[in-house]
């Protein structure tokens, strides 16, 4: 295994920066990198930017006040986190150019973003980092009322304490359902970590409950040791149903909570949908997506292949090998960043090598981890064999107690990076 120094990631970046000059200005000389978007990726490419490159004028633009992170979020389901511990500020950001507006389009021939109140920003380069929208055309029947009923929370905030409350107000003896996506979604691991913590909420809390996962896969991220540890731990509580026994939703019934699959139904008291994902609608918009709703990018400068000048970073590209998830956004940023401060300055940039560490947490005090290192290879992001792995299947409690402890250390490192 990746020690822990190699895994825990981020020397913090410092931040000074002018701040952009008034919209309907034309970009000056000096190179102007706009990034939309304030999540893990685009916020981290834009601190990245000013400390690769003091003089670079770097806009950020997020219209939120605050961000809600979705790793940890899972643990707000289970009663073993309160949102606020979710929650994080922009406020150490005053020294680079932020402006509080959505951006709605993209004229990638004038190299403008156009903003929700009609202004428009003028960029040499322009990053996008947009995460995912959730497809409510996807699946019939589910759709933006539906999830007042039948929670996704696969966007932390109000539905992470929607269902949370759900799960608070079954009876003992109810049926929870969780419906996982096909890939490719956001956080290929994130559907069994939050089985795992809703199962010991039941388990603790409610243990005449059964919980059954309706699968549209046949294999998931860290299924072994997910699998050990059920068998360990919730034996008899968790039902796996993969695509090739039926797993796959093909319709749901809000009024009647009911899951449609192609070999029956099934009603649950409470169920929990995560839909198919694609690319942020700024994304789309710009034209920087394609047929498959996600973004293709060069794995050297995460330029987008559709069009010039434009860079996508995060959950929203195409990462070949690489998956989408917070640790992930982070590492492209920073490489993104580097690829763009060179490419304004006119030198060329060196190919990245980044890598990803996943933890999940399957209890508290039980964690589990897979690590991936990635590099540009055909064109994509090719994984490094050998230079990853996996927790060991046969770990004593003392390695999973560490693993967890390890998991919080990378949370209170990338949060303090990024957000101050």
């Amino acid at each position: 295994m990746p020690s822990r120094r190699t895994l825990i990631v981020g020397a913090a970046a410092s931040v000074a920066a002018a701040v952009l000059a008034a919209p309907q200005v034309r970009a000056q000389a000096q190179p102007r990198v706009v990034v939309v978007g304030g999540g893990f990726a685009g916020a981290s490419c834009a601190r990245a930017l000013k400390q690769l490159d003091r003089d670079l004028a770097v806009t950020l633009i997020e219209p939120e006040a605050t961000y809600l992170a979705c790793p940890f979020s899972n643990a707000v389901l289970a009663g073993l986190r309160g949102i606020e511990a979710q929650t994080f500020r922009y406020h150490r950001f005053s020294d680079i150019g932020l402006i509080r507006r959505r951006a709605v389009a993209v004229d990638a021939e004038r190299r403008r973003v156009r903003l929700d109140d009609g202004t428009d920003v003028g960029y040499t380069r322009l990053i996008l980092a947009p995460g995912v929208d959730l497809r409510f055309d996807a699946l019939p029947g589910y759709d933006e009322a539906a999830a007042e009923i039948m929670p996704h929370a696969w966007k932390a905030g109000p539905q992470t304490l929607l269902l949370r409350d759900q799960l608070a107000a079954m009876p003992d003896g109810g049926v929870v359902i969780l419906s996982a996506p096909a890939n490719p979604f956001r956080c290929p691991p994130g559907p069994y970590e939050r089985a795992s913590l809703i199962a010991h909420y039941l388990k603790t809390s409610k243990p005449r409950s059964k919980l059954i996962i309706l699968d549209a896969k046949d294999a998931f991220s860290k299924q072994r040791l997910f699998e050990a540890a059920w068998r360990e731990l919730y034996a008899g509580l968790i039902d796996w149903i993969p695509l090739s026994a039926g797993g796959r939703v093909t319709e749901v019934d809000p009024a009647t909570k009911t899951l449609v699959t192609e070999f029956g139904s099934h009603k649950a008291d409470v169920a929990n949908i995560i839909p198919p994902q694609r690319a942020g609608a700024i994304a789309q918009v710009a034209g920087v997506a394609d047929q498959t709703g996600w973004c293709p990018i060069d794995p050297v400068t995460f330029e987008s292949r559709l069009q010039p000048a434009i860079h996508v970073v995060g959950d929203a590209a195409i990462g070949g090998a690489m998956p989408k998830s917070a640790f992930s956004a982070n590492a492209q940023a920073k490489a993104c960043a580097a690829a763009v401060a060179a490419l304004v300055r006119g030198r060329q940039p060196a190919p990245p090598k980044l890598i990803n560490t996943c933890y999940s947490l399957v209890a508290p005090g039980y964690g589990i981890s897979i690590a991936g290192v990635y590099q540009p290879r055909d064109g994509l992001l090719a994984e490094v064999e050998g230079a990853g792995g996996t927790s060991p299947l046969e770990a004593p409690p003392s390695v999973r107690e560490l693993e967890a402890a390890y998991a919080q250390d990378w949370f209170r490192t990338i949060t303090s990076e990024v957000f101050g």
